[in-house]
This record gives C-alpha cells, structure tokens and sequence, in this order.
C-alpha cells in the first residue's frame, strides 16, 4: 500500500531520466528510458489506491518517515522510523558526474537501503507498467537481477538483496545495507555495493561543484540553490530540449479537467528557465538549448515555428488518452501528447531570440554568438514582425479562441528590439537600424492599443480584459515600470486578480470555465512588478508567502488552491522554480558589507 497521491513529492535525476518520490520513500513516476518515455511507475496518476506502477520499500507495520536532499544536491534521503524503535534510511539518486571527458548521465536510478537501529522488518515492492499504464510488466528473476519487458525496452533491476523476497514481495529484516539499481538491461561489471557507493560519491562532488560555480543572492539562498538543481534537472541533456514539467495530467485545480502533458519542449517555457539559470550564472544549459533550437528551426526547414516539440524534435507528440490510467486520485483524463502543438502563439519567436541574446553579449562563454546564429536568428524576426499584430491562442493556450493578445504582440517586439541590439553589437549598422526602426514602429501600435479606456493595460489590443501575462511588459522592456499605465496596470491586477495574497491568470470564463486556483508564476510576476515599481516591502512580503507555499523539500508545481493551500498542476514546473529565482534575485540585499 503507498500514499494517497499527493504532490508532496522529491525529484531526482540526471538530466536523461527523472523520478518522482513520495513523501513515505516510494517511486510514484518515472518514464523510461527517457522523459517523454513510458511512464513505467505511473501510480501517481492512476487514483487514489493504484495496484501497480511504483516501487515502494518501506516497514511491513505502519512507521513514520523524514525527508530532505542531501545539502546543495539532488540526492534524496528518506529516514524511516518504527513504534518500536527501528530504523533505516533510503538514499535516492540518478548518477550524474563526469567521466573520460565527459558527463555521465546513464538512464539509471540508484537506491541504497541501510539499518541504521534495532531491526527493522521492510517491504519491497516493485510493480512496474506498461504501454501507459495499460498492463502490468511481466517479470522475469535472474541469479542477482529481476528483469521487466517496458514500452520503449527492458528494465533491469540489479540488487544485491534477496531475489526470492523481492519476487514475491515478502517481508525481510534488514540486517545490512542493500543496493537497488534501475537500469537499461544490460549486465553491470561491478558488484551493486561498489556501483552504489562509488556512484555516489562521484554524484555528490558533482552536484557540490555544480552548486559552488552558482552567483546565487544574499539571502534565500537555499530556496534558489534548490530552484536551480530543479530546473537543471528539467534538462534533457542528449538534445538541449528543457521539459515545461516532468509529469502529465496533474490537474490545475481540484474541481476541473484541465490535465495536459508537459514532458515536452515548449519555447516559451524554455526561454524562463534559460533567463533563470542565466541570472544564476547557469549558462551551459542556454548554450545546449541554442542547439536544441538549431535543429527545430532545421527540422521546420522555414522560420515558422510551433509551440512545442518532443525533447527528440522529429518525435511525434499527438494528444492520446491513456485509458489504461485513472487520473491524479480519480481526475482522468490522462493525456499522452500535447495538441497545443498545432496552435498559432507568435510569442515563441521572442521567447527563441530573448534566449540566444545572451550568447552575443556574454563574455565568459567559451563560444560567443556570431554573424552565423544572427542570421538564424534574423528569419524569426521577420515572422514576429509579420505576426505580431495577428490573432493567436496566446500564453495561455485557449483552445475555443483567439485574440491578438498583448503579451504575444510585446514579445515579437522584443524580438525586433533584441535583434537591433545583436545587430549593433556584431557592427552591422543596417541591419540595427532596420530592426530599431521596426521595433519602435511596433512599440508606439501596442502600447496605444493594449491602453484600455478604464485605465490600465488590457490582455488583449483593444480589448478589455485583465489578464497577468501584462505584468511582463516592463520585464520584456517594452514599457518602463515606473510609467503611470504600468503602475495602474500593477496596482489594478493586483486588485482584482488577487486571491488570498496569490494571482489568478484572469476571472475571464475560458473553454474550461472560470479559473479557481493560482497560477504560480503570475504571484512572482506580481512580486517582480511590485518591487519595480518602488513597492519592495509588499514584495517582499508576498515572496516570504510563496517560499511558505513550497512543498517539504523546497518544490512548486503549477498552481495553489489559494483557500486550502495545496499544490495542483504538473511537477515540477520550471515556470513557478524560474519565477522564484528572479523574483529573489530581484529583491534580495546585496553581498556589500556581510560580516
């Protein structure tokens, strides 16, 4: 038996495969072999007491259990403790570290069991499944292995445990430390202990370097060295592609059915955690991501781009039920793919460009951006130019409708402005003044036409409705913070938007209805504006809020029910751990005369 699912879960991984962990130590979600995979542990979409689809080990009776990740990290340990006395922990991790020149990232999942008082009586359970969820993994024992046929390949798991009590999930004191390896399946060279060990250590010193090379802010620091560990292990390190999340179908809210699959690229999302990790001097995942971009923008054969793409871009990614999954406790549909694909959002062409800017102006890059990437870059312009003042489905996807929504019309700007900047600073004179010229032109249109009668800026040119996307224009830079419409804007959304001191989207009904709950990322966007427009204290004020909202290990998802407080919306999300980087790095004192 596991937990009700909940999103009081861990994340660990190595930039190739993650996993989900609950707050009791079992492994409730993890694709195989890769993100985008077969959800082989999917229990925590498939209702409230789901049979299959973790791997659990915990005390045969009832016990209590504490969790945190090992200091600066994304190795997790669980401590589970007995009425009796007993005790063990659970060290969890996916091996990251560098190896013959290169970083190591096999698609593998490390567990390591030791005692640590009395004699604890464990449990393992390990119920894989396949084809989403549809059946369960027939098993086969080996000698020192248990071996289960996955949709994308077979999973091995290589133990030194007894093979007898793991097959037939029978109770068993734990005299020892034990090792669990998840792996592709292929024999090891090394006993599981040595692997483990060693692994271990090697993973530990890599995440500790990795850490130590971050420009993090004075205070908050622990929220944003966790933020940033989330975001990176959101990467998928083989293609450069940075995943929106790593789970599908958690709903937005508890009384709806707004359950999408965010195991995918999309460019918006993508250029949020570029800018977060850039800010923290995180830059090697922008530079993979420019590849990643090189090869969509390849594979379109043309400047058109789409919203998303699978991590592997040529993969495809149509929306499917899965049928065989009862839904995050009972909500289905479970969704396999993203139909958001095939929509029309022209802010993709700024969110690409406002990622590459940093290459041609950052000079510890060891590859600076050049005339080649401008000339890439330069088609996406052109389509922004030509789009911004069409309709599109927006950032917030509607599926039922389309508008020319302002945020879309101020990030195709941006790709003019950012353009004329690049273009100048390559020393090609035309060029930036072709692209200044166009995006002053364009500049004068949208804000003349997204300023609503009533006094504030509209979601939409020549609309009426509020909407928290607008909250990005200063940070877009179309619109300087301290301008009176901006400061009305702040000040309106702020009022009308808020909830329990947290952001809706908008009240407007959309193709779901009504929205109830939170979007996370708009509350930071809020706090950033707050403190732009010299109102630092109620930032800050707020900011201390959402740190409070985390989960027990540091994590947000997608949304909060602004009246119970409780986290809804895939997991992690990389918008709501990017906008917790800025926002402290925004508001936080400086390093100036500390001690």
């Amino acid at each position: 038996m596991i937990a009700r699912p909940s999103l009081d879960l861990a994340v660990i991984g190595n930039c190739d495969v993650a996993a989900l962990i609950d707050r009791a130590g079992a492994l409730v979600w993890g694709c195989w072999p890769r993100f985008d995979g077969d959800p082989v542990f999917c229990a925590l979409v498939d209702g409230d007491d789901p049979d299959g689809g973790h791997f659990s080990i915990g005390f045969d009776q009832p016990g209590t259990s504490e969790q945190d990740y090992l200091r600066n990290t994304a190795i997790l340990r669980t401590v589970h403790r007995d009425a009796a006395g007993a005790a063990f922990a659970v060290t969890d991790f996916a091996p990251r570290f560098r190896q013959f020149g290169r970083v190591f990232h096999p698609p593998m999942i490390v567990r390591l069991v030791e005692p640590l008082a009395g004699l604890p009586r464990v449990r393992v359970r390990i119920r894989p499944r396949a084809h989403h969820g549809a059946e369960a993994s027939p098993l086969v024992a080996g000698s020192s292995h248990l071996r289960w046929i996955a949709g994308e390949g077979a999973v091995r798991l290589t133990t030194d445990a007894s093979i007898g009590h793991l097959a037939g999930e029978s109770a068993f004191v734990l005299t020892r430390p034990l090792t669990f390896i998840l792996h592709p399946d292929e024999t090891l060279t090394d006993s599981p202990a040595r692997i483990g060990r060693d692994f271990l250590e090697k993973t530990t010193t890599w995440w500790l370097d990795w850490v130590r090379s971050l420009n993090v802010p004075y205070e908050w620091q622990s929220a944003v060295i966790r933020a940033a560990i989330t975001l990176q292990l959101c990467s998928f390190e083989d293609t450069g592609a940075i995943v929106a999340a790593l789970t599908t179908s958690i709903p937005e809210s508890p009384d709806g059915d707004r359950n999408w699959d965010y195991r995918y690229c999309w460019l918006r999302d993508a250029y949020f955690t570029v800018h977060a990790l850039n800010r923290v001097g995180a830059t090697a995942t922008m530079e993979r991501y420019i590849e990643y971009v090189t090869n969509v923008i390849a594979l379109e054969q043309g400047p058109t781009l789409k919203p998303l793409y699978a991590i592997v871009p040529e993969r495809p990614i149509d929306e499917v039920i899965a049928g065989g999954l009862c839904g995050y406790r009972g909500r289905a549909p479970v969704r396999i793919g993203n139909a958001a694909r095939d929509q029309v959002q022209h802010d993709v062409y700024g969110s690409v460009i406002l990622a590459a800017r940093q290459m041609f102006f950052d000079e510890r890059l060891p590859r600076k951006g050049d005339l080649a990437l401008f000339h890439l870059l330069e088609p996406l312009g052109l389509c922004a130019l030509r789009h911004a003042l069409t309709p599109d489905a927006g950032i917030w996807e509607y599926r039922g409708r389309t508008r020319i929504h302002t945020h879309s019309a101020a990030m195709c700007w941006a790709a003019c402005d950012r353009l004329a900047r690049i273009a100048a600073a390559l020393d090609l004179a035309a060029a930036a003044k072709h692209w200044r010229d166009a995006a002053d032109d364009l500049r004068e249109t949208i804000l003349s036409r997204a300023w609503n009668e009533a006094g504030w800026f509209a979601g939409s040119l020549d609309g009426d409705e509020l909407d928290a996307s607008v909250l990005l224009l200063h940070e877009i830079g179309i619109v300087e913070a301290r301008d009176p419409r901006f400061v009305a804007t702040v000040e309106r959304i702020g009022a009308d938007l808020g909830e329990d001191g947290l952001l809706l989207r908008y009240r407007a009904a959309d193709d779901f209805g009504v929205p109830t709950v939170a979007f996370t990322i708009c509350t930071f966007w809020y706090v950033d504006a707050l403190a732009a427009i010299g109102c630092t204290d109620r930032a800050r004020a707020i900011f201390e809020t959402l740190l409070a909202r985390r989960n027990h290990v540091g994590l947000l998802s997608e949304d909060i029910d602004p009246r119970s407080g409780e986290l809804w919306g895939n997991f992690p999300q990389t918008y709501s751990m990017a906008g917790l980087i800025v926002a402290a790095m925004r508001l936080s004192r400086g390093w100036e005369g500390v001690g």
